[in-house]
This record gives C-alpha cells, sequence and structure tokens, in this order.
C-alpha cells in the first residue's frame, strides 16, 4: 500500500538524518586537537574568597581564605604571577576615573577594597594610586587586614598594564553598562597598533560593548546580547555544521552546566569556532558569579584531552598541574 512505503522512506530518511547529525556532531570524527588548553586568568593571581551567598553587592574583599600568598588581584605584580606560572591570557577590570583614564579595578566604590569612599570617577588617575588597594581584605571577619600598607600605590592605569605587558594577552572587563565608556576604550585602543589589538578582546554589559563593536568592528568582543545572537542561532543549526555569522570573530563564554549539550561539543565545537576566528573559553557552573576551574578535582569535570580555554580564579593551582 503507497501509505506504508511513504511510511517506510520516512522512517528511511529519519534514520539517515540521524545519523548524519550523530556523525557530524560527534568528536570521535573530529578534526585531532593536539594543543594544550587556552588558561585564562581571571583577575591575574588574587586572593581567592567564599562564593556562598554571594550578591552582586557583596564585598569580597571582607571574605577571602586565610592568604597563600601576597598577590591581589588587578595589580600589576598579580598579572606578571599569572603569566610566570603559565597563563596564557589575564582577565582585568577597568574602570573610569576623573580626569578620562581607565583605573584597573574591581568596584565603582572604593570602600570595599581602599582607604577612601566615594568611586573611581570622584578622583583622577594619579589620586588613586595613592590608596590603598589591600586596606580591605580580611580572612577572619577584620580581626586582622594581612594587606594594609601593602597596597599603596597599586592601582595601575590601563595603559600602564598594557604598556608593562607589551607581548601579554589581556581580556578586558569593562565592569559598567554605560554606553560612553565602550567609546571611551575605542578611542584608547585605536591609537594602538593592529598587532596589539589582537592580543586583546574586550566583554561586558551590552550597552558599552555595542557601542565600542560600532568604533571598531574587528575588535573581540563579547556580552550577553552578542553571546546570545550567536549561540541562540548556532542551536537552531549547528547540527549541520554551519556557524552563523553572528558566530565569527567573536568570544563565547560557554557555561560548564551547558557545553555539553551544544552541537559538536567539544572538540567539533572547537573546531568550528575556531575556523570562524572566535574563542571558547568555559567557565564553570552556570556562569553567574565567575566560578572557574580552580582545583583538580574540578578539571575531572572537563572532558579528556581538552584543548579549549579555561577560566580560573587559582592560576596557581591550574597551571602546574596541565603544565608539567
Amino acid at each position: 500500500m503507497k501509505w506504508k512505503k511513504r511510511l517506510k522512506w520516512f522512517v528511511t530518511g529519519l534514520l539517515l538524518l540521524i545519523i548524519f547529525i550523530y556523525v557530524n556532531n560527534s568528536s570521535f570524527f573530529a578534526e585531532e586537537r593536539n594543543e594544550d588548553p587556552l588558561l585564562l586568568a581571571h583577575r591575574g593571581l588574587g586572593q581567592p574568597f567564599s562564593m556562598e551567598n554571594i550578591e552582586s553587592d557583596t564585598c569580597t574583599a571582607e571574605r577571602i581564605f586565610q592568604p597563600e600568598h601576597s598577590y591581589l588581584e588587578n595589580t600589576i605584580p598579580s598579572m606578571e604571577a599569572a603569566f610566570e606560572l603559565g597563563a596564557d591570557i589575564v582577565e582585568f577590570d577597568i574602570m573610569p576615573t576623573k580626569d578620562g583614564q581607565f583605573a584597573v579595578f574591581h568596584d565603582a566604590g572604593l570602600d570595599c577594597r581602599t582607604d577612601s569612599g566615594g568611586t573611581t570617577q570622584d578622583y583622577t588617575m594619579d589620586e588613586l594610586r595613592k590608596l590603598d588597594v589591600g586596606y580591605g581584605y580580611t580572612a577572619d571577619d577584620g580581626k586582622t587586614y594581612p594587606f594594609r600598607g601593602k597596597g599603596i600605590g597599586m592601582m595601575p592605569s590601563l595603559d600602564e598594564v598594557v604598556s608593562s605587558f607589551p607581548d601579554e594577552s589581556f581580556l578586558i572587563h569593562i565592569k559598567s553598562n554605560e554606553r560612553e565608556e565602550g567609546h571611551q576604550l575605542a578611542e584608547y585602543l585605536k591609537e594602538l597598533p593592529e598587532s596589539r589589538t589582537k592580543q586583546l578582546a574586550v566583554y561586558g554589559g551590552d550597552k558599552p560593548i555595542a557601542a565600542l563593536n560600532e568604533d571598531m568592528p574587528d575588535m573581540r568582543v563579547m556580552s550577553m546580547e552578542s553571546l546570545k545572537s550567536c549561540m541562540l542561532p548556532y542551536i537552531g543549526v549547528g547540527w549541520s555544521g554551519y556557524v552563523p555569522d553572528s558566530c565569527h570573530n567573536t568570544q563565547i563564554h560557554l557555561p560548564e552546566k551547558f557545553a555539553p549539550w551544544i552541537w559538536g561539543w567539544p572538540d567539533k565545537f572547537l573546531n568550528r569556532m575556531e575556523a570562524a576566528g572566535t574563542r571558547v573559553i568555559v567557565v564553570a557552573g552556570d556562569g553567574g558569579w565567575s566560578e572557574g576551574f580552580d582545583s583538580a578535582k574540578d578539571m575531572e569535570r572537563l572532558p579528556d584531552d581538552f584543548s579549549g580555554g579555561i577560566w580560573t580564579n587559582r592560576i596557581d593551582i591550574i597551571a602546574p598541574s596541565i603544565r608539567d
């Protein structure tokens, strides 16, 4: 009967499609990747802290663990240490200053980490350098402050960081969602040689990243909007091997929670994005609070021989375990 023949052809076609999707997205059939993972050190080598019950306004300097080293995040010594340990990329935060520069600092407010109040925009860069960026760190609820007096003069400007490491790669984090900061950063980056900007990437709020991308279309950038504009179409058509235009020449921070459900994960997906000029960094958990792969146990959750980018808050632990 005709309907039986049609059903047979339908089932056969469906099976062939399933086989094609499996073969086209299985890492068993992917081009071999022999390189080491790309290690991204979040804020350089800093003081780790408890992530328990953390909120957007939590002062993380007040919840650090007992110090194991003397480095403070977002400082030149911490970045230097991270690179020496084996980081391929160092991430750092920027905040605008009163005199139109960018300070490398995590918070808009100064009261959590420093011996001053107000915001970075209340001060010139020269004034910010006089502050003690280690003033607020405590591991015992304020009984002791092990870094007080040791962070004076250690808040660098964006230009100081870029100039101090002329051959290294950075991920710059615009902490606000102010559009003007994207334009301001673009004005600075445009003055750098193209060879230097290729070593840099920028991420942050949708508004400043959109502004930066308008001014510098070839700059590698990422925001929540750019991430969705890439990954949602890819989820729809990636099974075919097609990479949407919105996934080209960008950066993807892929939460570990969702990675296994991405077409071609891990090797075929990484190969497709690499061919499109896009860098993939895997972050731990659901990506909500900059969780990283910070221990040997964390690394066990990644696929064997993983060769993509890895976000870590403990480059001192992760890099030696991979590089040795």
